[in-house]
């Protein structure tokens, strides 16, 4: 058997474990244990190139949130399989096949050389948006390539109209920022210097981009190094068979775990709350998942129509949402490789919301409707799965995006890092849902606040949970956000939530949703913090004296929720001025629980009343426990009275 045929990814039913070890050798070209190890070999590569990175960067997306994703991936001849991704953002290792493949071969595989690396942004080629620029290095072997070594990595500026491009209100891919097609960065080594000026002449923030583009460099070649390393100790066949064994190992299990479901058709929906124009049409995600033995297609046909702004997802995106959201759901131990996707199609007509095409359908904000498709294959499944459904998350990133002139004319800008980026995830039938982590589809780490304060003219008063937010449930879902910024220098800011009209934090196995968010703005003669001596108060009557900036609001006290709200649209203005001395106060979603609330033990739930997460009346209403003392000025004393509680929770709350 040639080499060739020994690589190409099987269809064979036969199971991996089935293959006698004379099979195994000839389809992998080396026995079980040795593409066992080179598997983690090339996995230890990705991590070790990742944690390299992220120590040497100097933009702040990159060294506090992590936004960045390193991958392996095989030779053109066996279709460009991902083998081995970093620990990063699922939005971005789910896309690397389709960047690779689409970057490579619009280039040209021919026109390569020992030494190239490739760069590209555009979102309709490689998914994701123009910050997140693509390098793609081919890895030659006497003469042939043998594999490749990519990252993505989000760029801190890549110009359009909005400095750091966190603005929700660009209309077209002009407005958006720069596009660089396919073309080399480096060529045999060497510095392209029409490449490198194209770039630094369009964005904000040279000085910042320019180390890292040069680290991602020097990452490239170490991957490239360990790569061959591992084809020079242990052979090429061997290295390249352990790829295709990794990627047909994970397609195994996601055919398994999509064989146990029952054939039939599901539906699920999602939405966003509008987008940015006007607040008249809300923009939903809607999928079909259709069933067959052990295939699923996902048809998202009857998704609104591409928004008029760039809260857009290409198909790309839309792709990799699907694969994470049923490899969370049905196989959720699974290497994460191109396998994935094997037994997985997805249908989506073009100029939709999760398949925008350009000039006007821009995309910037792709991981929005992303995470509104997970969550659509959320529930459309949920309702199959009995304890293995999963609640929903905090739904948006809520991203805030600020900037302006000093006093002394110097500009400054806060991107993405005191909004409501991070926030709560569901509850599973592992356990509670956490409360601070970023939206399902992304990963990131979330930063401290000290370096945001010593860079940008902002002091972070509050970042707190919410009680009573999370939805109850037997585990309960993770709790809302509060975070407070106070702002010491005007300036001009973007505000995205845009999931506050749709509980994102759904429940799952008779779980409740979580609570809705909101945004609000206090200005210098209502927040008075050089007078007050103490931050905002949370009563409802300072709400009366806000800039209600997006959230289901009380038309006249301006408060979250209640019978008369009415939605409050982030983008009523383009740009919201906050002068000097203004506060705003976002609070996030709250994640979903799971199962029934009034089964949690009543020691878990005095615990969370102890701790924040729910309130003595929370307490009662929701878990069917009575506490009887105040968690505040006396957590240890708290009490349960036994009688009430036992009969609460025996008349179900009645």
């Amino acid at each position: 058997m040639t080499i060739d045929t020994a690589l190409n990814i099987s269809k064979a039913p036969i199971r991996l474990r089935d293959l006698t070890d004379e099979e195994f050798v000839d389809r992998y070209a080396s026995d079980r244990f040795t593409a066992a190890l080179l598997n983690k070999r090339l996995t230890y590569a990705v991590e070790h190139m990742a944690t390299a990175f992220v120590r040497q960067a100097f933009s702040p997306i990159v060294a506090q949130w992590y936004d960045f994703s390193c991958c392996i991936s095989g030779p053109p001849e066996m279709d460009f399989p991902v083998a081995a991704v970093s620990d990063s953002l699922l939005a971005f290792v789910g896309t690397m096949p389709d960047a690779v493949r689409n970057t490579v071969l619009e280039y040209g595989v021919e026109n390569l050389q020992e030494g190239d690396v490739l760069i590209a942004n555009d979102a309709y080629r490689i998914g994701g948006h123009v910050n997140d620029l693509g390098f793609i290095k081919p890895i030659f072997l006497d003469g042939h390539i043998v594999s490749f070594v990519s990252m993505r990595v989000h760029q801190l500026d890549i110009g359009g109209v909005t400095p750091g491009g966190f603005g929700a209100m660009k209309r077209n891919v002009y407005e958006n920022g720069l596009v660089i097609p396919p073309m080399l960065l480096f060529a045999e080594g060497k510095p392209v210097r029409a490449a490198f000026s194209l770039i630094f002449e369009n964005t904000r923030f040279g000085a910042v981009i320019a180390p890292d583009m040069f680290s991602a460099y020097s990452q490239l070649k170490f991957g490239e190094r360990l790569v061959l390393e591992n084809i020079e100790h242990y052979g090429r066949e061997a290295v390249l068979g352990s790829m295709t064994y990794a990627c047909d190992a994970s397609a195994e299990l996601m055919r398994d775990a999509i064989a146990g479901l029952p054939d039939g058709d599901y539906v699920g929906t999602a939405s966003l709350d509008a987008d940015g124009i006007d607040d008249s049409e809300e923009f939903s995600v809607k999928v079909t998942i259709r069933k067959r033995g052990t295939s699923i297609e996902a048809d998202l046909t009857g998704t609104s129509r591409q928004a008029r702004t760039c809260l857009n997802a290409t198909f790309i995106d839309t792709k990799t949402a699907v694969g994470c959201a049923l490899s969370m759901l049905l196989a959720p131990g699974i290497q994460f490789t191109s396998g994935n996707w094997r037994d997985i199609d997805v249908v989506c007509p073009p100029g939709t919301i999760a398949s925008a095409m350009p000039p006007e359908g821009a995309v910037m904000f792709y991981w929005e409707p992303a995470g509104c498709v997970l969550g659509a294959v959320f529930k459309a499944l949920n309702p199959l799965l009995g304890e293995n459904a999963m609640a929903g998350d905090v739904g948006s990133t809520n991203a805030h995006n600020g900037g302006g002139l000093m006093a002394d004319g110097t500009p400054w800008a806060c991107i993405a890092q005191v909004g409501g980026e991070q926030g709560p995830w569901g509850a599973t039938r592992v356990g509670d849902g956490d409360s601070y982590s970023v939206q399902m589809m992304l990963n990131c780490i979330s930063p401290g606040f000290e370096p945001v304060e010593a860079t940008s003219p902002v002091s972070v008063l509050a970042n707190e949970i919410v009680p009573d937010s999370g939805g109850a449930g037997y585990h309960r879902g993770g709790a809302a956000l509060r975070r407070e910024s106070y702002w010491l220098a005007d300036g001009q800011h973007y505000v995205s939530p845009l999931r506050s009209k749709d509980r994102s934090g759904f429940g799952a196995y008779g779980g409740e949703a979580g609570a809705l968010g909101a945004v609000w703005a206090f200005p210098p003669e209502v927040a008075d913090l050089t007078n007050r001596g103490g931050p905002v108060p949370l009563d409802s009557d300072i709400y009366r004296h806000s800039r209600p900036i997006a959230g289901m609001l009380d038309p006249e006290t301006k408060t979250l929720g209640g019978e008369n709200a009415r939605y409050f649209h982030y983008g009523s203005e383009p740009a919201w001025h906050f002068p000097t001395g203004t506060v705003m106060r976002l609070v996030t979603n709250g994640g979903g629980g799971w199962g029934d609330a009034y089964t949690r033990e009543v020691a878990r739930v005095v615990a969370d009343v102890r701790n924040g997460y729910v309130s003595v009346e929370g307490a009662e209403r929701d878990y069917g426990v009575v506490i009887v003392g105040d968690p505040y000025s006396d957590p240890e004393g708290l009490q349960v009275d036994r009688e009430l509680t036992e009969k609460l929770r025996s008349t179900g709350g009645s």
